[in-house]
């Protein structure tokens, strides 16, 4: 993954300019990437750009789903099925 060098800032720089970081966010729309002892610790974004991740996450979970559900319905057979009249009359 690419990083823009000027997107990325020690921790300790953050913990002294974290009200400004926070607004250059909401305005930029450009992650903050932090560092920590040289090496990517977090990442700070704004809401909106989290929201989405967080919305490509879930329909990339319900991708999943869906394919384990269409896998196991190949190999689904009716003729096997068992009433509940039946299970419940036994």
């Amino acid at each position: 993954m690419m990083v823009d060098t000027a997107q990325i800032m020690p921790i300790t720089q953050l913990q002294k300019t974290l009200t400004q970081t926070v607004r250059k966010i909401s305005e930029d729309k450009q992650p903050v990437f932090i560092m920590k002892n040289n090496a990517m610790e977090a990442v700070m974004m704004s809401f909106d750009r989290y929201e989405k991740l967080a919305e490509l996450e879930e329909l990339e979970e319900q991708k999943e789903i869906y394919s384990m559900v269409q896998e196991r319905m190949s190999h689904y057979d009716a003729s096997k099925n068992v009433s509940w009249s039946s299970l419940r009359d036994k």
